[in-house]
């Protein structure tokens, strides 16, 4: 279940900073009833955005394969990946 809060539950900062590090999840927060902002730690943040690159990557390489239809063999496509991070 979700954890929504009031903005003007915002003041109370070290609550609320406990609160995304204990739960590890998005708190939403609504002003004037609608929703407003979201709150997370920024452990949470970053495998959100490490998910994000993934997904984002995923998604070109279908996108390339759609427009060239070709395959590459994986272990030549990890000599190349090692070849170029590692010498």
């Amino acid at each position: 279940m979700p954890t929504i809060i009031p903005i003007r539950d915002l003041r109370n900062t070290s609550e609320i900073s406990e609160m995304a590090h204990k739960k590890q999840e998005p708190i939403f927060v609504t002003k004037n009833g609608y929703s407003d902002l979201v709150v997370m730690s920024a452990e949470l943040y970053e495998q959100f955005a490490a998910n994000n690159r993934i997904d984002q990557a995923i998604t070109e390489a279908e996108a390339e394969f759609e427009l060239t239809g070709e395959a590459i063999d994986a272990k030549k496509a990890f000599d190349e990946l090692e070849k170029k991070y590692f010498g």
